[in-house]
């Protein structure tokens, strides 16, 4: 059962319990059940979470343990910390590069691959996960060489382990994914509308972009496209809550007048998916350490943001709120529309989760 609590029951102006769709962490769309996100599984070998294994961070410190105790000689990556490596400069040593960089970047990726293996078979033992058929694998690290390799070698360790549940990379890039899933979110009010304005907060960047439904020929929101983007990488800039708030409404509002230069049909409508656990209030009670300043109860970043936004054709904009995971998951609804019951993983800075079910 979700942990979220379950919104009060819908007056005659809101949505039905079957469509929450305008609602803060909405769990139920037509034909689809959101079952639950941010599961916590307990570590039981240390602090934390048992998520925290198979995060793109955990990646980091498996190659810095590699670096410390398997290499020979010098190391092959100078004397700069694992954590401060580019992405570009581990998957690059995979394509011809150093072969004694390379051998550490295996040694990391086997070791990998196993603790994601185990996470997924201990999600799969929980109750909120049962069922569960597919998986699909979001967030930045599997479009990278080394993270593309180590979920691929996840997949053989799941076959030759008899896992009854398959992992399916993200097919668009995961950049958009945190967008693009904001269609079948999309409110029955806002559909006649060509395009809304969507958002991505993560713990290292934020994205903005314009998002076009095309509802109208595809009924299911597989052939969405995101239009224009604004992105900033708010983990160099280390602002305050309140100028990261006002920085995301001039992105915004940036987009806004692009659409309206373009003679782009723009709805009166803001999705904004960020890490935690989403009240029906459009506070996140836990989870938002990542972001920048105190995001978390009692602060209502809908509002917040609603209050510097531009109205978009006389009208202000609805801001909703929902978790990070969930709306990632939902951008690949339509490739999971037969699947009775599927999950998502993002690996990124943490691990995000979500579990669904199609009705």
């Amino acid at each position: 059962m979700p942990t979220h609590p379950t919104p009060a029951r819908a007056k005659s102006s809101r949505p039905t319990a079957k469509d929450e769709r305008g609602m803060h962490g909405a769990s139920r769309l037509p034909g689809l059940r959101i079952d639950h996100y941010n599961l916590l599984v307990p570590d039981p070998d240390g602090e934390g979470f048992l998520g925290d294994r198979a995060s793109q961070t955990a990646f980091r410190e498996l190659l810095e343990t590699a670096r410390q105790h398997h290499r020979t000689g010098k190391d092959p990556f100078g004397k700069t910390p694992s954590t401060e490596l580019g992405k570009k400069e581990i998957d690059l040593v995979l394509v011809g590069g150093d072969p004694d960089a390379a051998h550490l970047v295996h040694l990391a990726v086997e070791e990998y691959a196993r603790r994601l293996v185990h996470v997924v078979q201990v999600f799969l033992a929980q109750p909120q996960w049962k069922g569960v058929e597919k998986i699909v694998l979001g967030g930045g690290f599997p479009d990278h060489e080394a993270g593309g390799l180590a979920t691929r070698r996840a997949v053989c360790l799941l076959e030759h382990a008899d896992v009854d549940v398959s992992l399916h990379p993200l097919r668009h890039d995961a950049d958009e994914g945190g967008l693009l899933g904001w269609v079948p979110l999309l409110p029955r009010t806002h559909r006649d509308r060509a395009a809304f304005l969507a958002v991505d907060v993560g713990g290292t960047n934020i994205r903005c972009g314009i998002v076009e439904h095309r509802l109208g020929k595809h009924p299911d929101g597989g052939k969405a496209r995101v239009l224009e983007v604004l992105k900033w990488r708010h983990a160099d800039d280390a602002p305050s809550r309140n100028e990261a708030v006002i920085r995301l409404a001039a992105m915004l509002n940036g987009l806004t007048a692009q659409a309206r230069t373009r003679g782009i049909d723009l709805a009166p409508f803001v999705g904004v998916a960020c890490p935690g656990q989403v009240e029906a209030d459009g506070t996140l009670s836990h989870g938002a350490q990542n972001l920048p300043g105190d995001w978390e109860q009692p602060f209502k970043l809908p509002e917040a943001l609603a209050a510097h936004l531009d109205p978009i054709d006389g009208n202000p904009p609805q801001v909703v709120l929902h978790n990070d995971a969930v709306v990632q998951g939902l951008s690949e609804h339509r490739r999971m529309r037969k699947t009775r019951r599927w999950a998502v993983l993002t690996i990124g800075t943490g691990l995000g989760n979500a579990s669904y079910s199609n009705r």
